[in-house]
C-alpha cells in the first residue's frame, strides 16, 4: 500500500499510469546499448486527504543527481528568467550588497547565482551533482556539493550566517523527503528572511495534457494548496504566488518563517480559488486526464506513421527529461524519429533511455533538411520557434506534440493540429 509522503495517509488514487520507463537523464553512450537497462513504474496518483499529487520515490535522489545530464545555461530564455528574478528579488527583499546572503538550492550551473554575484551579493550554491556543480565553480558561483537536509542546513547556517533569501527553483518536487527538505530551508532562511520556490503548477499540467513532465525526478506535483500545508510542514507560511509561464506554467511561492509571515496577499486567495474551481480538491478534477493522455500518444503516433509511409523524414530538436516520458510512453524508436538534436554537447553521441535515438549536434538539422522536426522541449515553444526558423527555408516545419499535436506551416506561422 502506497503511503502519501506527506500527510502519511493511505488513501491514494489513481491520476494517470504511464507504464514503467527508465530514468529519464540517464542517457545511454554507445558501448551500453547492449546491455540490460532498469525501468521503473511511473504512475502518478493523488492523496484524497492532503491532495499532493505523487508518484512512489523508486530512485533516490542519489542515483540521479550525483553525475546530471542537464545544464541551466544551455536555454537562452531560462537565463534572461534567471536575471529578471533576481532583480526583483533584490527589490523585494530588499537585499543590500553589504551585508546581504543568497543561498540557492539545487543551483546547477550557476546560471542564476552568477546574476547575483554580479551585484556584488555574498552567495553560495548548494548543488549535489559534481559535473554542474564544478561548471558553476568555473563561473566564479562559490558552490557546495551536497543535498539539502535539515543538518546540510544548520550546517551551512552555521559556518556562513541566515541567508536574507533562500532560492528553490525546479527542486521542489525533485526530493521525496518534502517535509526534511523544507525543514533544511528553514534551516537555511533568517528569522525575518524570505523563501523563493519556483515549481510547475499542477492545475495546468492537468488542463494541458503536460503529462510528459512526469517522470522518475518529479516526485510530487504541485498545487497552491498542497503546497501550503508542505511549507507549513517545515515551519514556513505561504504568503504570496505568481503564476509563471515556465515549464508550461509554474508558480513562484514566496515563503517566510511562520512567525514574521502575516496574513498572506489576495494573489494566494485567487489562486486557491482557481485550483478549486478546477476541481483539484475532489477526484472529478482528474479523472479525465488518463483520456486525454492517451489521445495525445494515438495523434503523435498517427503522425508519425503516416509520415513515415509518406518518405517523409522527421527528427527531434531536444533531448529534455520530458521528452524522454513521451518517447517511451509513446513507444517511439529510430524508424519514427531517425535521431533528435541537443546543444549540450554532454549529450552528443549518447542515445536516448529506453528509445535508443541517437542524439546529434544541433548542425545536423541544416545538414539534413528533414521534412518535420519536432520539438520535445516544447515548453520552450516561443524562443525555439525562432532558433528553428531556418527549417522554414527548405518547406520544413515544426512539430509541436503538447498540448495537442500542432504543426507549424513556414513563415506564416500558421498551426494545423
Amino acid at each position: 500500500m502506497t503511503r502519501c509522503r506527506l500527510c502519511g495517509s493511505e488513501a491514494m488514487a489513481s491520476v494517470v499510469d504511464l507504464g514503467a520507463t527508465p530514468p529519464c537523464e540517464s542517457f545511454l553512450a554507445a558501448d551500453q546499448l547492449d546491455q540490460p537497462e532498469p525501468a521503473y513504474p511511473l504512475h502518478l496518483q493523488v492523496c484524497t486527504d492532503c491532495w499532493l499529487a505523487q508518484i512512489p520515490p523508486l530512485i533516490t535522489p542519489e542515483e540521479t543527481f550525483k553525475e546530471y545530464a542537464y545544464f541551466s545555461s544551455f536555454s537562452t530564455s531560462w537565463v534572461e528568467h534567471a536575471r529578471t528574478f533576481v532583480a526583483g528579488a533584490v527589490e523585494r527583499a530588499g537585499l543590500d550588497a553589504s551585508d546581504a546572503f543568497v543561498v540557492e538550492v539545487a543551483s546547477n550551473d550557476g546560471y542564476l547565482l552568477k546574476h547575483v554575484v554580479d551585484r556584488g551579493i555574498r552567495c553560495l550554491g548548494i548543488e549535489p551533482s559534481v559535473n554542474v556543480g564544478a561548471a558553476a565553480r568555473d563561473k566564479g558561483v562559490p558552490t557546495l556539493t551536497e543535498f539539502l537536509s535539515p543538518e546540510t542546513g544548520a550546517a551551512v547556517r552555521a559556518e556562513h550566517g541566515p541567508a536574507n533569501l533562500v532560492v528553490a527553483n525546479n527542486v521542489y518536487a525533485h526530493i521525496p523527503d518534502v517535509i526534511g527538505f523544507t525543514q533544511g530551508l528553514r534551516a537555511l532562511v533568517a528569522d525575518d528572511g524570505w523563501v523563493s520556490i519556483e515549481v510547475q503548477h499542477l492545475l495546468t499540467l492537468i488542463e494541458d495534457n503536460q503529462y510528459d513532465t512526469i517522470y522518475h525526478e518529479h516526485f510530487q506535483y504541485y498545487t497552491v494548496a498542497s503546497a501550503i500545508r508542505a511549507l507549513a510542514s517545515g515551519g514556513l507560511t505561504l504568503v504570496d504566488v505568481e503564476l509563471l509561464p515556465t515549464h508550461g506554467g509554474s508558480i513562484r511561492l514566496w515563503a517566510r518563517p511562520a512567525e514574521v509571515a502575516g496574513e498572506p496577499s489576495e494573489r494566494v486567495a485567487d489562486v486557491l480559488a482557481r485550483e478549486k474551481a478546477a476541481g483539484l480538491q475532489e477526484l472529478s478534477g482528474y479523472t479525465e486526464f488518463s483520456a486525454r493522455v492517451a489521445k495525445v500518444r494515438r495523434d503523435l503516433l498517427k503522425f508519425l506513421i503516416e509520415a513515415a509511409e509518406r518518405g517523409e523524414t522527421v527528427v527531434g530538436y531536444g533531448a529534455p527529461g520530458k521528452g524522454n516520458t513521451l518517447l517511451n510512453h509513446c513507444g517511439i524508436r529510430p524508424d519514427l524519429l531517425a535521431y533528435t538534436v541537443d546543444r549540450n554537447p554532454y549529450k552528443h553521441g549518447r542515445f536516448t533511455p529506453g528509445t535508443r535515438i541517437p542524439i546529434l549536434a544541433p548542425e545536423q538539422i541544416a545538414a539534413d533538411k528533414p521534412d518535420y522536426v519536432l520539438v520535445l522541449p516544447w515548453n520552450l515553444r516561443a524562443e525555439l520557434t525562432e532558433q528553428l526558423s531556418y527549417v522554414h527555408e527548405w518547406g520544413g516545419r515544426l512539430v509541436f506534440p503538447i498540448p495537442e499535436l500542432s504543426v507549424v506551416e513556414g513563415a506564416s506561422r500558421k498551426v494545423t493540429a
